[in-house]
């Protein structure tokens, strides 16, 4: 019989004070057959409780009252052990809170920096991606016409999206709204400056969180993207260096507060 869950000191604790279901005794005694120290350690564990127990239910095959003060002595010591440990993890997750809070304060909510992130990125930022490279492909069809038009109240009003606010020089070439999981996402093609063009996609990922910034490199293009309550946001390049581009996420996301 086996089991995803690890098995914790807590359930060897309760394997020793007989407070486990038959199911999850079955499992520590697997895990213990596959670790002689820790079964050692766990017999001599029952040995002391089995001899507890009957020093303190019978008290007339104990012959001098030191003995059953001894007794009572080692049932506290052990209890005193178990108590320590689960303090003795308490304690290790309120340093790892701690830290956490403290790293808050000193690079702020969403600190960028050029490390690219180990795991997989989230969904949105591949479609980020995908829709920078059609708007790339749209720029070079006479047939597909540019919409400048942008008005912020507008798309929020219609997709519930709060886009951040540009800054001041910033053009917008081209908006657009596509189809997502979790309702309308919305692109805006943005330049900058002359001749270099930046894609900002805001989409509602079906979860709540709050992202810093974070890196993601796919081909030639790379993506700054972060989340916020509801909705997360990518900047997409392909010609700022990652350092850069996550400063410009790092400024824009300080705009939704």
């Amino acid at each position: 019989m086996t089991s995803n869950d690890p098995i914790l000191e807590s359930d060897l604790n309760a394997y020793v004070d007989d407070q486990l279901a038959v199911g999850r005794r079955i499992e520590v005694e697997a895990y213990l057959s596959e670790r002689p120290d820790v079964a050692a350690q766990m017999m001599r564990d029952l040995r002391v409780r089995d001899e507890l127990r009957l020093a303190l239910a019978d008290h007339r095959t104990v012959a001098r009252e030191a003995t059953r003060d001894a007794a009572r002595l080692l049932e506290r010591s052990l209890s005193h052990r178990r108590v320590f440990s689960a303090f003795r993890r308490a304690a290790a997750i309120a340093l790892f809170v701690a830290a956490g809070w403290t790293a808050h304060a000193v690079l702020g909510p969403f600190g960028a920096t050029e490390v690219v992130a180990s795991t997989p990125p989230p969904a949105f930022v591949e479609e980020a991606v995908r829709a920078h490279k059609t708007t790339l492909l749209r720029d070079t069809m006479a047939s597909q016409p540019e919409i400048e038009t942008f008005d912020p109240a507008e798309i929020r009003s219609a997709t519930a999206i709060v886009l951040p606010e540009l800054p001041k020089g910033w053009g917008v070439v081209d908006t657009q709204v596509f189809p997502s999981a979790y309702g309308p996402s919305v692109e805006l093609v943005l330049e900058p400056k002359k001749d270099e063009r930046l894609s900002l996609f805001a989409v509602r990922p079906g979860s709540f969180a709050v992202q810093h910034v974070l890196l993601f490199h796919a081909d030639n293009a790379r993506a700054a993207y972060w989340q916020i309550g509801d909705v997360a946001y990518a900047l997409v390049s392909e010609s700022r260096k990652a350092d850069d581009l996550a400063q410009t996420a790092r400024d824009l996301s300080r705009t939704l507060y």
